[in-house]
This record gives structure tokens, sequence and C-alpha cells, in this order.
């Protein structure tokens, strides 16, 4: 089966309509910075929540969590099960603090115990990390649309870029946190009806899908063995925990929702949906994967040659589903990519605005110098640049990163250069009392230089790629700890 008309209707109407719908906020949010960064901190509690999943789930995860179930097992599942232990120091730890300080951004805390240098070090990591990851997505969300519409890859990547950069400058976060809400429920329904529909469409009933996945050893969450080279259940375990800290302690995309919610409380209970939600959901795409496998293991002559890994579930949604279904399913995985970029976009304008323009510019930080007027069109206009800049960057690197061979790799591999002196950091303000500075630069620099020993191929790290954050960010606690109480120990034993 191809695609019909009403595909194309059902496409075009819903990625048309959370576009229109995502601008509808302009008003809200026009002339003020902040309605644009915090939504005037008036956001329901469900709609963070759905938010903050749907910040989580992207183009990788609907059609990365099938793929590699289908080509392998469940080991991609231990990911999920760190979450639980993420989200609850988000709200124990991070969520109070956070909302404590006041600041949207998610780098004041550094300024406070560091200095400057360290809230503009992490700053400018995320906003490179942040234009990478738009660009990335972007031609992860492209490759597979040109797989089903047959379009070419470089004007998706240019007119997916510039639809969502319009909605998310015009209607600041309030649109990006409602359209996430929307995008996740169509995403939650469209991986349901997939599951479903490869369940009940077996030729012998469900049981022959069970049976075939269990006896090729599809359930499997991977190796229990000690192989640091390999994604075994403990490298991707530990890998999950510390990359969720990441995400839910110091990543600018989840602090920004903590601050958009009512209270702290509202925050805490949003974080804990949106997290805890990612789990079965998750388990819903990695179990597609294994229904695919299945499915078409019972009925060999239903996949072309040559159509494997990522590719089988795209052919599927075009193939297997009944007219209409197929046009929703692949507007779901459309906003999933649309949720991803809007977020970025925000996110990073969001950094450039707090961690720079106002405490670099003369007018930014002295309000007295100009009346109200003026200093929030000002204001506005550097949220608005800042964001087209970052929007056309990505679009720009996710062309450039066409004649990349291995996307997904190159993606990990940069933001593990550019994000995981972050975490490192941050752990080592909040478990140390007092931090020498020279401690924390020298820690950075040493964690940086692992990292690029972990990333870097020139080097031949035996290492697999999923310990990079966890060696990084522990040789920079560790330094930074072990470098400031010699440093100050002294002085400390003469205070206490």
């Amino acid at each position: 089966m191809e695609l019909t008309f009403l595909d194309y209707l059902v496409f075009f109407v819903f990625t048309g309509g959370v576009a229109l719908f995502g601008c509808s906020f302009y008003l809200k949010s026009k002339g003020s910075t902040e309605a644009f960064t915090k939504a005037g901190g008036n956001v329901p509690t469900w709609v963070v929540g759905m938010s903050i999943f749907a910040t989580f789930v992207s183009s990788i995860s609907f059609l990365g969590l099938p793929g590699g179930s289908y080509s392998g097992n469940w080991n991609q599942l231990v990911f999920s099960l760190t979450i639980p232990l993420a989200t609850w120091l988000a709200a124990k730890i991070f969520i109070p603090l956070y909302r404590g300080i006041g600041s949207v951004s998610a780098y004041q805390f550094l300024e406070d115990r560091y200095g400057y240098w360290a809230r503009a070090y992490v700053a400018i990591c995320y906003l490179l990390t942040q234009v990478c990851r738009v660009g990335s997505i972007l031609l992860l969300l492209a490759i597979p649309i040109n797989t089903m519409f047959g379009w070419d890859i470089g004007t998706i990547i240019v007119v997916t870029g510039a639809l969502t950069l319009v909605y998310a400058v015009l209607g600041g976060i309030s649109a990006v946190v409602w359209t996430d809400a929307i995008q996740g429920i169509i995403l939650i329904a469209g991986a349901v009806i997939c599951a479903l529909i490869l369940t009940f469409g077996m030729p012998e009933g469900p049981g022959q899908l069970f049976s075939i996945a269990a006896a090729d050893h599809k359930f499997s969450l991977g190796s229990l063995g000690t192989s640091l080279s390999e994604p075994t259940v403990w490298v991707v375990l530990i890998y999950g925990i510390f990359i969720n800290l990441q995400n839910y302690g110091i990543d600018q995309n989840y602090v920004q929702r903590y601050m958009t919610a009512r209270s702290t409380s509202e925050a805490v209970k949003g974080t804990l949906f949106g997290g805890l939600l990612y789990i079965p959901v998750s388990l819903v795409f990695v179990y597609i994967g294994t229904a695919l496998y299945s499915f078409y293991t019972a009925q060999p002559g239903l996949l072309p040659d040559g159509v494997t890994g990522d590719k089988v579930f795209p052919y599927f949604i075009v193939h297997g589903l009944p007219t209409g279904l197929t046009g929703m399913v692949i507007a779901a995985l459309f906003s999933a990519g649309m949720s991803t970029v809007a977020t970025s976009i925000n996110s990073s304008a969001t950094i450039v605005f707090t961690d720079f323009y106002r405490k670099l510019s003369r007018h930014g930080a002295d309000s007295a110098s100009k009346d109200a007027d003026s200093e929030r069109k000002s204001h506005m206009a550097v949220l608005y640049i800042a964001s087209a800049v970052v929007g056309v960057i990505g679009i720009l690197i996710g062309l450039a990163m066409m004649k990349i061979d291995g996307v997904l790799d190159a993606w990990w591999k940069l933001s593990s250069i550019f994000s995981g002196g972050m975490l490192g950091l941050f752990l080592l303000a909040l478990v140390c009392r007092k931090v020498s500075r020279p401690a924390a630069v020298i820690a950075v620099i040493l964690g940086l230089m692992v990292i690029a020993y972990m990333s870097l191929p020139v080097f031949g790290s035996p290492f697999h790629t999923y310990l990079t954050i966890v060696f990084g960010t522990t040789t920079i606690f560790l330094a930074g700890f072990l470098l400031t109480r010699l440093f100050t120990g002294k002085d400390e034993k003469k205070i206490d």
C-alpha cells in the first residue's frame, strides 16, 4: 500500500495546525521576556509534564528505539530504568535549587559558586551542543521523511527548520510547551496503535509474535559481562544514570520548564509525571522493534531486500498501516523532531539573553538607562535575533552533516565533547561547601582531556562511547575535590 490523499491530508493538517497553534501565542509573549522565557510561570502541571516528556523524546527515540530492538534486543530499555533516580534527585535537589535562585538560567548557580567564567564556559558548551543537536535532529528527521515521501533531504531540513523556527520565535516558551503537550499525546497514540496492529496482525495471532522473539532472544536486556568496550547492561546502566542526571539536573531545556510551573510543588509533580511517562512509552517503542522482527520473520516476503535496522519501522508505517493512520503516525514522527528543535531554539535564545546580553551589555544590566518600553523592545529583539541565529546555524549544520556517514555517531561524539565537562562542575559545586577556583579550572581541563581521549578516534580508546560522560564527569569531580582540599584544606581546618 502506498500513501494516499487522506494520509497527505492528515499529515499536512496536523503539522500545519501545530505551527499555527504555536504562532497563536505571539500576543501573549509579545513584549515580555518573562512570557518568552518562562511563560509567566503560569503553565499547568500536566502541560509541564508532557513538555518534559516531549523534550526527552525525539525522532531519535521514535526511530532509534524500534530500530535498535529490531536489530538487537531490549538493551536500550536499561537506559530508561535509570530515569526514576534522576527525576527523584531533580525533585529533591535541583528543582528547589533553581526555583530558589529565581533565575531562568540553569547556570546562575555556577557563577555564584565559581564566578562568571564558569557560567560563561558552561553556557558556551550548551550553545555549541544545541546548534549541533538542531542540525542532527533535522537531518535524522529528514532521512525517514525522504524514505516515505521521496522529497529532497536538503529541502526537508530547510522547510522543517524554518517552520519550527517561526512558531518558536513568535510564541516563545508558551508555544513550545503547549505544542510539546499536543505532540507528545499524538506520539504516544501513534506508537500504541502501531504496537497493537503489529501484535494482532500476526498470521497465527499474538502468541506467534512472542514465540518467535523469545526463540531468538529478542527480549534480552543484554550481556551481564564486565566488558567496558561493549554496551553491556552495566555500561548502559551507568551511562543512563550520568546522562539523565545531566538532563534533569543541569540541562537548560529542563530547567526552563521547571521555571514555567506555577509553584515548586507543581514543578516537582510535572517533572515526575513527564519523566516517569517515558518509561512505559520507551517500552512500547522497543516492543515495536521486536514486534516488527517477528512480523517480518513470519512473513519474509513483505519486507524488501535492503530494508533493515532503522529503515524497517518507516517502511511499516507507509506500507503496513491503514489509510489515514499512516498520515497520523508520520505526523507524530515529524512532530517529535519539531518539538526537539523548537525546545533547543528557545532555550538557546534564553541562554544568550540571560548569560551574555544581560551580564555583558550595559543596556542589559542597567535598566535605568532606558525607559521601560524601549528596554523591553531591545530585550525582545535580542531574544528574537538569538532564536533566528540558532535556527539558521542549526539548519546549516544539518545540511553540512548530509555529507557525513554515521550522523548519530557524529552527534554523540560532538555532544560528549561539548557537554561532558558540565555535569562534573555542577556536582562539585553541589557536594563541596567550598571550591577553590583554580582547582575548578584545572579539574575542567583534566576532564576535557579525558573526554577528548574517549571521543576522538585518533587516540583509539578501548572503552565504549557511552562511558565518555562517565569518565569525564568523574575526573572533573574527583580532581576538583582533591585539588580543593590541597589548596584550601589548611584554611578550612582553621575555620572549623
